[in-house]
């Protein structure tokens, strides 16, 4: 039985799109037959991210690591993030001639440009460059990405690894058991955080209601601020956030900084068309007019999408499938013997 060591800076109790990510890819190689072992902050003394206290930085863990690795002695090492976690897992294995695989999932440039002025973007490109160009391969989620990262001087392999959605899973439910909504429902799904640009949604001036599913570090100071003309109700999983889907009619997805947007496959797979800028993520999924709409105007864009077939956005989600993405990882990971 091959042995897979995964390292990630994130876990549960968050929920995000690499913990969503490496849950499904863990789960899905197990069935076939590895063993699969998570290196994540849990396991570590750690301190809140500053600004962001659901993320929590490990201490110190590079010597703790290298006896993890050393007792489990894996056949292959793949660094999911590149957090405290993730750079002390890349030196260990620098050392120690291990070859691994890393995975570029999260866009920090943009999400620094985001949070803070455009000045800390070279050095963040600089020092990610850096980091994964120590891997034997990095994984992307799509064409656009690649061609970015290659234009901005990535060195290495960039191999597009797509992403999936669990078609079983997120099925519309007719009549999910929660009170009805005033229709169109309109839905935000994702972070409250300023990388996700929620503001631009809840400014948006749409009948019906519009729907907040997520939570994060500034969802307090948002619903505050536009709680009357939105309706919060945090985070959701499993089934319950199937049925909150199934109350929506589209899903506006304001965010500028997506590598991908898993929440975009699982509104489609719902039966739910997506409004969203023409950037990286949306437009390497959405076809425009058909399952979605692209738009800088994404109060357009979301009205727009009230004409387009809930048909059509299950069927482009069904191109999307977990074991053709455990394929495409599994094929390029590198093993050590």
């Amino acid at each position: 039985m091959k042995k897979i060591v995964f390292v990630t800076d994130t876990w549960v109790p968050q929920v995000n799109g690499v913990v969503q990510t490496l849950s499904v890819l863990a789960a899905a190689l197990t069935a076939r037959g590895y063993a699969v072992s998570i290196i994540e902050p849990g396991q570590f003394t750690t301190i809140p991210l500053p600004g962001y206290p659901e993320i929590r930085l490990a201490l110190f863990p590079r010597a703790r690591i290298k006896r993890i690795l050393e007792k489990a002695q894996p056949d292959a090492v793949h660094i999911m993030t590149e957090g405290p976690l993730g750079f002390a897992a890349r030196a260990v294995c620098i050392s120690q001639c291990i070859p691994f695989t890393s995975s570029y999932h999260t866009h920090f440039a943009l999400y620094t440009r985001a949070r803070t002025i455009g000045i800390f973007m070279r050095p963040v490109y600089g020092y990610l460059k850096r980091f994964h160009r120590r891997a034997a391969a990095t994984f992307v989620s799509t064409e656009s990405l690649k061609s970015e990262l290659e234009a901005s001087g990535f060195e290495k392999n960039i191999i597009v690894v797509p992403l999936g959605v669990d078609t079983e899973r997120f099925v519309r439910n007719p009549a999910p058991p929660l009170p009805a909504l005033p229709a169109p429902v309109f839905l935000f799904f994702s972070r409250l955080a300023p990388e996700k640009s929620p503001e631009e949604f809840l400014k948006l001036a749409l009948p019906g209601t519009k729907l907040v599913i997520g939570d994060g570090p500034d969802r307090q100071k948002l619903e505050k601020k536009y709680g009357k003309e939105n309706m919060f109700v945090g985070y959701k999983q499993g089934q319950e956030l199937v049925d909150w889907l199934s109350l929506s009619h589209v899903l506006v997805f304001p965010s500028r900084t997506e590598t991908f947007g898993l929440v975009i496959l699982e509104a489609l797979s719902c039966g739910i068309p997506v409004a969203a800028h023409a950037v990286m993520g949306p437009r390497d999924i959405i076809t425009d007019g058909k399952d979605g709409c692209l738009s800088e105007d994404l109060r357009t864009a979301a009205l727009a999408c009230l004409t387009l077939s809930s048909a059509d956005c299950r069927t482009k989600a069904l191109e999307y499938s977990w074991d053709h993405s455990t394929d495409a990882f599994l094929n390029n990971l590198r093993f050590i013997r």
